[in-house]
């Protein structure tokens, strides 16, 4: 299972939500879903507009974790 870490990022960058969502070009309820349900299902073309408006790489926005079983 894959673990978006955006809010995690953005919080050390100092960049809130609705800061993300303009640099990034992206629409807020985008950027709200994402910050608050690490889960969410998300285009990697979103992601990457993420990634660089916090100039990051996208591998510094995801985080593998065990399968629920």
């Amino acid at each position: 299972m894959v673990r978006l870490k955006v809010r995690e990022v953005a919080e050390l960058k100092g960049i809130n939500m609705a800061k993300l969502s303009r640099i990034a070009d992206v629409s807020y309820n985008t950027t709200q879903a994402l910050f608050h349900d690490p889960y969410h299902d998300v285009s990697i073309y979103i992601l990457a507009r993420i990634a660089k408006a916090l100039k990051v790489s996208i591998c510094n926005l995801i985080e593998e974790t065990p399968d629920e079983e």
